[in-house]
């Protein structure tokens, strides 16, 4: 089936003769002369007119479809009269696709809250608000692959299904073939405990190691029983792992990325987000254009816990060293006290992971955390330990068996060299551009507590 899409007829320059368009129709207005139908495919935030004349063969085809009936126009592209529109159609012929009954379909109305839209994420894309954050996160997507080309990182496609918990949290989606009741793992397909993986870092490590630069972009899930707005049971993310590389590197790895995708975010769905400016979030837009603009903090975290420290009573975590920063903690620095993204690095080694690089005062480790306005925590990474002796003596220190690491020692055994890498949140980042404040919202099909309908 040819047809033109709405977004290229709308940036046109030129009237067209004789054009099909498709979509659903988002309002129609019938007068003595004309019905004025106005349809979106989803291309763009922005409806096409389509002028119907009373009495013609197209208005005996359009019949009695209404909100949310799906139709194919053909007509020619004409200069609009009508304020706020450049080109609206003339209808000469007009297809039903499929009728949408008013009295039974749910997007009638203007506005609807997001709990309600929730329940029907099967049709909440054809709404203007989750339109633009599903074509935001579509664009922001491309933005980022298109980064680490341009530095050529290799995309690397690590397993969903793993033996190993990453995060060292423990709240992992089991994979299993066994029978209800059946717990012996050697009779399961692995042979062995397996999982639904919530971070592709190892592998993206050891591939770094051979390949110099790499980064995976996929599917991540955590079994944590939590109906938080930023958390989430299926969530995807981005984790560059970069050789020949400290955590200064990372540093501007990190900053460079989100510039890159803000800039690219405003350029491709500008009409995006002044819908989010006006709706979602005031001063949306002046805020990524600062986010552009200038450079991001960059602090210690015995630094900020000093900046933090005179401001405890305002907050419900306790503040002080070898404290791990919480959410209310990392927005007071981002949008009280610096007012701009905040890059915080050197963490205490007792709330890092074992595999993060001993700093030389052997109290931090080269960790560092990217903060940002109304989000908090948005990426968070580290100078990997290189050195053999360094995570074999933290691995006994955990008490655990440094044979069960024997792969990733291995890494170190054979042509180490200093590397890092980080974990930027997806979703995190599509709620940072949008304004949207529940990661429910930013998903097409949210994977929550309870929730597996769509």
């Amino acid at each position: 089936m040819e047809r033109a899409l709405i977004v290229n007829i709308l940036r046109s320059d030129e009237s067209r003769e004789y054009v099909t368009v498709c979509g659903w129709i988002k309002t129609r207005r019938d007068s003595r002369d004309f019905s004025f139908v106005e349809i979106n495919d989803g291309s763009c935030l922005a409806n096409l007119q389509c002028v119907v004349d009373a009495g013609s063969p197209a208005f005996a085809e359009l019949g009695e479809a209404g909100t949310g009936s799906a139709l194919e126009i053909r007509g020619d592209i004409v200069e609009s009269p009508g304020k706020g529109q450049k080109w609206e159609m003339r209808a000469a012929e007009i297809k039903v696709f499929g009728l949408a009954d008013p009295e039974t379909f749910p997007l009638q109305k203007k506005r609807h809250s997001d709990e309600f839209l929730r329940a029907i994420a099967h049709l909440r894309a054809r709404t203007n608000k989750y339109g633009a954050a599903f074509r935001v996160r579509s664009e922001a997507g491309f933005a980022i692959h298109d980064y680490f080309r341009a530095r050529h990182f290799v995309w690397a496609h690590t397993p969903v299904i793993t033996g190993s918990d990453c995060e060292g949290a423990g709240e992992m989606f089991r994979v299993t073939t066994l029978p209800p009741g059946e717990k012996e793992a050697a009779k399961d397909f692995f042979s062995r405990p397996a999982s639904l993986t919530v971070s592709g870092q190892l592998e993206a490590e050891a591939l770094a190691l051979g390949l110099g630069r790499v980064y995976s972009f996929g599917p991540t899930f955590r079994a944590e029983n939590s109906n938080t707005p930023r958390h989430a049971a299926e969530f995807w993310m981005v984790e560059p792992e970069m050789a020949f590389a400290d955590i200064n590197d990372l540093m501007e790895l990190a900053e460079g990325l989100v510039k890159h995708v803000v800039s690219h975010t405003l350029k491709r769905c500008e009409p995006d987000i002044d819908l989010f400016d006006k709706y979602v979030e005031k001063g949306l837009k002046d805020n990524l254009n600062d986010i552009l603009n200038d450079s991001f903090a960059r602090i210690s975290y015995a630094d900020a816990v000093k900046i933090l420290e005179p401001n405890s009573r305002h907050f419900a975590f306790p503040v002080g060293f070898g404290e791990d920063l919480q959410t209310e903690h990392e927005r007071f620095l981002a949008e009280t006290y610096f007012k701009k993204p905040v890059i915080v690095y050197d963490y205490p080694k007792e709330i890092k992971a074992f595999y993060m690089r001993a700093n030389p005062d052997e109290t931090t480790v080269a960790a560092m955390d990217v903060l940002v306005p109304r989000i908090g925590e948005l990426i968070g990474g580290s100078q990997r330990e290189e050195r053999l002796d360094q995570l074999e003596a933290k691995i006994r220190s955990l008490g655990q068996d440094p044979k069960d690491y024997w792969w990733y020692l291995d890494l170190r055994r054979f042509g180490t060299v200093p590397h890092a890498g980080f974990g930027m949140g997806f979703e995190r980042l599509i709620m940072m551009l949008t304004g949207i404040s529940n990661i429910r919202d930013v998903i097409p099909f949210p994977r929550t507590p309870g929730n597996l309908d769509f």
